[in-house]
């Protein structure tokens, strides 16, 4: 797999953002992906360095439309913390 098919969106919400000081980020990733193919496709395509990734399978949500019924997709999310010494990500640094 190529580093760009690993790493499909970044996490935009109040909680992955109380991270970025921390240098913490949080992204949507591949469901095949394991912590080392993530932590190689983020350090590749952002030219950093990443001290830990932490991964969260989660389930899809039940959801209704009148008397239909189905779930969303489920999806693997990441949880990235890169090196003190790393520079930060400067995506995430415009939206502060």
């Amino acid at each position: 797999m190529n580093a760009h098919d690993i790493i499909l969106k970044p996490v935009i919400t109040e909680k992955s953002n109380d991270g970025v000081a921390a240098k913490r980020y949080a992204f949507i990733v591949d469901p095949r992906a394991d912590k080392t193919q993530v932590k190689a496709a983020i350090e590749e395509v952002f030219d950093v360095k990443v001290e830990s990734v932490n991964i969260v399978n989660v389930r899809g949500k039940l959801k209704r439309q009148g008397r239909t019924s189905g779930y969303t997709s489920k999806r693997k999310k990441a949880y990235v913390t890169l090196t003190e010494s790393s520079k930060a990500i400067p995506f995430f640094e415009t939206l502060s």
